[in-house]
């Protein structure tokens, strides 16, 4: 997403789990070097990767994925005073320096807007899609439009929009629905500009609360409305990567004079 809090550290966490509890082998990267929450999110901010394989690191493990985030290698109160150029070391490193595996999908969460991590990223390895996360107002659909427009530009695919903090419903009032940030916004987005609606995950304690106890509320409520949006909107992302990956490569012939 092109704006902060949003939720993409939520959603990422929460669709990387979800893809391994389908069976996939998944590792979340954590590209968002500025405010690096995902290991604790993830339950594992006190713990260090260790180094094996000639020098490479080795994924943190957690719920049934590999992470790799700078929150585990310095103290978690040191300022990440980065330009540009060290912006694109830490991104190389990530993706060269870490024993991720054999994967089938790594996710990467991004710091929100349109800078150095987007660009670094899409230069250095052939990216199968980007996924949009926003809520439903518009100043956030107005990010969003930036974020989709820069992947547009350095040919990055946008495989879809995720509608977080769609709704929330009283838990002793179930038959109520309150559109608290607008209604539909991330939808007729995805509809206006002709990609992919992915679905849409209503506002719940329990994805805070797991999300401070480091256990995603796809593991710490399953049942709840926020873990089956999040199942259903990982099987959405799944499927729409297939259907990227099967689409042939456009190969331009240059004719000589």
């Amino acid at each position: 997403s092109g704006k902060g809090g949003v939720g993409k550290s939520t959603v990422a966490v929460n669709l990387a789990v979800a893809l391994a509890q389908d069976g996939a082998k998944v590792g979340l990267m954590d590209a968002d070097v500025y405010g690096p929450n995902v290991p604790m999110m993830l339950g594992v901010g006190n713990k260090q990767p260790e180094i094996a394989n000639g020098n490479k690191l080795v994924p943190i493990e957690a719920h049934g994925i590999r992470i790799i985030s700078m929150a585990v290698l310095v103290p978690s109160d040191k300022p990440m005073v980065l330009r540009g150029p060290m912006l694109h070391g830490v991104v190389r490193q990530f993706l060269s320096d870490v024993d991720w595996g054999e994967l089938d999908y790594l996710i990467v969460d991004m710091p929100p807007g349109t800078g150095d991590v987007q660009l670094s990223l899409a230069q250095l390895v052939p990216v199968q899609g980007a996924v949009l996360v926003t809520t439903p107002q518009k100043v956030s659909l107005s990010d969003v439009t930036r974020a989709l427009k820069m992947f547009e530009q350095v040919a990055v695919p946008v495989i879809g929009v995720i509608e977080n903090m769609s709704y929330f419903i009283p838990p002793d009032m179930p038959e109520k629905r309150y559109n608290i940030f607008g209604e539909g916004g991330g939808r007729d987005f995805a509809e206006s500009h002709g990609i992919p609606f992915l679905g849409e995950v209503p506002i719940g304690l329990e994805v805070r609360e797991g999300g401070d106890k480091g256990i995603p509320v796809v593991v710490s409520n399953p049942d709840s409305p926020q873990a089956e949006a999040f199942r259903k909107t990982a099987e959405e992302v799944a499927r729409q990567i297939s259907i990227e990956a099967m689409k042939p490569e456009l190969v331009v012939l240059s004719k000589g004079k």
